[in-house]
């Protein structure tokens, strides 16, 4: 996953659900997108495991503003997210779970 150049921060309004306490796992997805399938299984398993720590799937066709705003270049993107919602890690395409709890441990 890689690091996060910029200080973009959202909001659980903006994502249509509540940020974790310590961490959000933001998913960008299309309903034709074969590996978001995987990379919601992922994401869902690395946020179970720790506490405090949320899965939010966006579905990036419904929310074009947030995707043109991000960058969002295509499907899917991981986001994640720190306690007040800083993006400090991205990566496209389907993550493994190791990077996503490596990545996780910079946000908590």
């Amino acid at each position: 996953m890689q690091g996060e150049g910029g200080a973009v921060r959202l909001t659980g309004a903006e994502l249509g659900a509540a940020l974790g306490e310590r961490a959000t796992l933001v998913q960008f997805s299309t309903s034709f997108c074969q590996p978001c399938r995987a990379t919601r299984r992922t994401l869902a398993e690395v946020a179970g495991m720790v506490e405090g720590v949320a899965h939010v799937e966006v579905d990036a066709e419904s929310q074009l503003e947030l995707v043109r705003r991000l960058e969002i270049l295509r499907t899917p993107t991981v986001l994640v997210l720190d306690a007040g919602g800083r993006v400090v890690r991205r990566a496209a395409g389907q993550p493994r779970r190791v990077d996503v709890i490596v990545a996780l441990g910079e946000a908590v």
